[in-house]
């Protein structure tokens, strides 16, 4: 029996978890919400440790030493454009830490306990899947593999000859609680955990992360069930509902379903990654000509994207806008909600170079000033204001909400070249009348833009 003291420290962390999760919901709280809900999964380890008095105490320490130096090292390291793949690493180690224990206690599940036996086989199949799936992610977003959807023939019947097969084991499982059949269940999920990911285009991916996090939240949960531990019963619960309801979210941001995400490229129609580059003529400008029309301009949007990110040019857009706004120009960040690879991505980005949170302007709020705008500077992004979203059905993004750019008096993109994004098709805004391009590294054009600006 778990110590009343120890209920009630588990009731603590529970409590800072709910609210850590709650800060998330804002930039201005989240970084105050981070710290609570670790605060909460030191006191939940405290306890557990004090608690338990488990057996094995020096390997365990050992191994949590281990873990801690990793995780510093690689928090630390990690670029913000990086951070989706370690989301999906994290998120997959997760997932297989809960297959794995659901394994060890298979040996423990009463022969009568047939809730234990189906939250046990539940644990070690949805883990497999998030463990095997965010690793393919992590391939993909790391560009270690193509970020295009892979697909062969017979693999829907392959995916569904597994996924019968994976419930058949899971139902031999709960009648008979063998480790072997654990361990069989376990590989069936890691094969369709790949077999669900590998069809998924690159601009997919982090809404893909964002289901495998619900689907470890969900096994954590069914974890706790198994371990009759309430504290990571709730944990897990937040965890999937949480993940669930971002998952749905990005889906509508993006205009698609779920089922289309994950299976379009099987029926032919899913975001196809990022294509060859256009030989159609635009018109260009060098920094001076930007400058001017920056300028004299009376209101400005600015749209970033993760060319930003890549360029890791923020600090410098924000020079640039302080020098716009002592001109007496105003301007607003326009955030489009799948920009970048992650939802909050261009948020958590422009914060770190200390972009007032007012300034921030989501996509619903925003979209109806684009008509009263003199000029939009579009850095680094392209899908989220494409036109062919609106105008074209059969692109990819067809039906996906985008930032109406293209209603301002004019545009400016910023761009390394005329590669399409990653749905891999041409943004016919370039070729608008009212749209100038400035070719070259985000950074180094808005510093050289930035420059050209003083001296206007």
């Amino acid at each position: 029996m778990i110590p009343t003291w120890a209920q009630i420290g588990y009731l603590v962390s529970a409590v800072c978890f709910i609210v850590a999760l709650k800060a998330l919901s804002s930039p201005r709280s989240a970084r105050t919400g981070n710290l609570i809900g670790a605060a909460g999964a030191v006191l939940a380890v405290i306890i557990t440790f004090a608690a338990y008095k488990p057996d094995h105490l020096a390997s365990i320490l050992i191994a949590l030493a281990i873990g801690t130096v990793g995780g510093v090292i690689g928090s630390r390291r990690v670029q913000m454009t990086q951070m989706p793949q370690l989301v999906a690493l994290f998120n997959g180690v997760g997932g297989g830490a809960a297959a794995l224990v659901a394994l060890v206690e298979l040996g423990d599940v009463p022969s009568d306990a047939t809730v234990a036996a189906i939250a046990t086989a539940f644990t070690v199949l949805v883990g497999a899947i998030s463990f095997s799936g965010s690793v393919v992610t992590f391939a993909k977003l790391q560009e270690l593999m193509t970020t295009r959807p892979v697909t062969f023939p017979g693999l829907p019947v392959l995916f569904v000859a597994s996924l019968l097969g994976g419930i058949a084991l899971a139902a031999w499982l709960v009648s008979d609680p063998r480790v072997w059949v654990g361990v069989l269940l376990c590989l069936i999920g890691l094969a369709i955990g790949v077999m669900l990911v590998l069809p998924v285009g690159g601009a997919d991916v982090p809404i893909v992360i964002s289901l495998l996090n619900a689907f470890t939240g969900l096994t954590v949960a069914a974890g706790g069930y198994v371990l009759g531990n309430t504290l990571l019963l709730v944990a897990g619960t937040l965890v999937g509902a949480a993940g669930t309801l971002l998952t749905k979210l990005m889906a509508d941001a993006m205009g698609r379903s779920v089922f289309n995400i994950l299976f379009g490229a099987v029926r032919g129609g899913s975001t196809l990654g990022a294509g060859t580059a256009s030989d159609r003529p635009v018109i260009s400008a060098g920094p001076e000509d930007v400058a001017i029309l920056l300028g004299y301009a009376s209101k400005v949007i600015i749209v970033p994207g993760y060319g930003l990110a890549v360029a890791q040019a923020q600090h410098t857009l924000r020079d640039l806008v302080e020098e716009l706004q002592s001109r007496g120009v105003k301007v607003d960040y326009a955030i489009h909600p799948v920009a970048g690879r992650m939802p909050g991505h261009m948020n958590v980005l422009l914060a770190e170079a200390q972009v007032p949170y007012e300034q921030l302007r989501e996509m619903d709020d925003i979209n109806g000033d684009f008509k009263t705008t003199d000029v939009v500077l579009v850095v680094g992004a392209n899908d989220v204001v494409n036109p062919a979203a609106r105008n074209t059905p059969s692109a990819p993004i067809y039906g996906m909400p985008i930032l109406n750019a293209d209603e301002a008096q004019r545009v400016i993109f910023l761009k390394r070249s005329m590669r399409p994004g990653f749905a891999g098709i041409e943004n016919e805004l370039l070729y608008d009348p009212r749209t100038t391009l400035l070719f070259g590294d985000a950074r180094d054009s808005l510093t050289k833009l930035l420059t050209a600006l003083k001296t206007v």
